[in-house]
């Protein structure tokens, strides 16, 4: 990993412990906490464009979630609890809590987004502002799950089909796959958003097997206990407490259709957002418009 670029300068880097392993963060900055989220196919590197900006007011913690980048990937369990947004939610609290803090305000993207609004609803008062980038909710997903958009998400059925099919299929030819994932879910369908440092680094973490693995325990925990714990959440009124800002790329994966802020209803009533023009990954298609909302939102 020596060979890859430093895309945080001046952040300190950290393995954090954590009941299923370690978690690795970069953090930087000074000021109230603000946590970093990334999604799949990704790691911590993704904010690496908008993350200096924040740490100019803020804490900035940037983590891997479990099984991603350079983070512990422990062995998934019969019922996929090992990778649920409840137990990847429980890492955040330990990493913010070994930095010092009890609060924190939490930008997530894709299955990052999916750890941050399972932790606001779990732990009611962690979560000080949330910001949600380009999804709907996870049982919203599955029950809206039409044919446009199954071809459009293929992935969510075929990653959380029983080991190892999917890792078998993907480990022999890894690069490519994530290569067109990604270009896929941008605005103009190449790699031309990405800076070919930060390729660098998903190269290294995706061509790994037992990180392919763990993000397919990801998308079975996906299909299984996520989707059980949003309904499980709607069916008692439990909603989300802290200011929610939900931004979509206007050619994303969540912008066909109604307004996502209309899935957000039942779990964050108060939700706030709109489109910014991109594709799924907006802190890189679009840093500028990004940051500016979020800046806007994080006061």
């Amino acid at each position: 990993m020596s060979d890859l670029a430093d895309l945080f300068p001046g952040f300190e880097s950290r393995h954090i412990p954590t009941e299923a392993g370690h978690v690795f963060a970069r953090i930087g900055g000074a000021g109230t906490p603000l946590v970093l989220l990334h999604g799949f196919p990704q790691t911590h590197v993704m904010w690496h464009r908008i993350a200096p900006e924040l740490a100019r007011r803020f804490r900035v913690i940037a983590l891997d979630l479990r099984g991603y980048g350079w983070s512990s990937a422990p062995a998934d369990d019969p019922r996929h609890e090992t990778y649920s947004k409840r137990a990847m939610a429980t890492d955040v609290i330990r990493v913010a809590e070994a930095l010092g803090h009890a609060r924190f305000a939490l930008i997530g993207h894709d299955r990052g987004a999916r750890v941050g609004y399972r932790l606001a609803l779990d732990h009611p008062g962690r979560v000080t502002r949330l910001a949600l980038l380009d999804i709907i909710p996870t049982l919203a997903m599955w029950e809206r799950m039409d044919a446009t958009r199954a071809m459009q998400v293929y992935h969510w059925t075929f990653l959380a089909q029983p080991a190892p099919m999917p890792e078998s299929l993907i480990g022999r030819a890894p690069i490519d796959w994530l290569e067109h994932t990604l270009a896929s879910w941008t605005r103009q369908k190449d790699l031309s958003a990405f800076d070919r440092r930060a390729l660098a680094h998903y190269r290294a973490f995706f061509n790994n097997p037992d990180r392919i693995a763990a993000t397919c325990a990801d998308y079975r925990a996906g299909q299984s206990r996520d989707p059980e714990a949003d309904a499980a959440d709607r069916a008692a009124g439990r909603v989300i407490g802290c200011p929610t800002l939900v931004l979509w790329g206007d050619k994303g994966i969540p912008a066909e259709g109604a307004s996502p802020l209309n899935d957000w209803r039942a779990f964050a009533p108060q939700a706030t957002g709109h489109a910014i023009a991109g594709g799924h990954f907006l802190a890189e298609e679009n840093p500028a418009d990004t940051l500016a909302a979020l800046d806007g939102f994080l006061g």
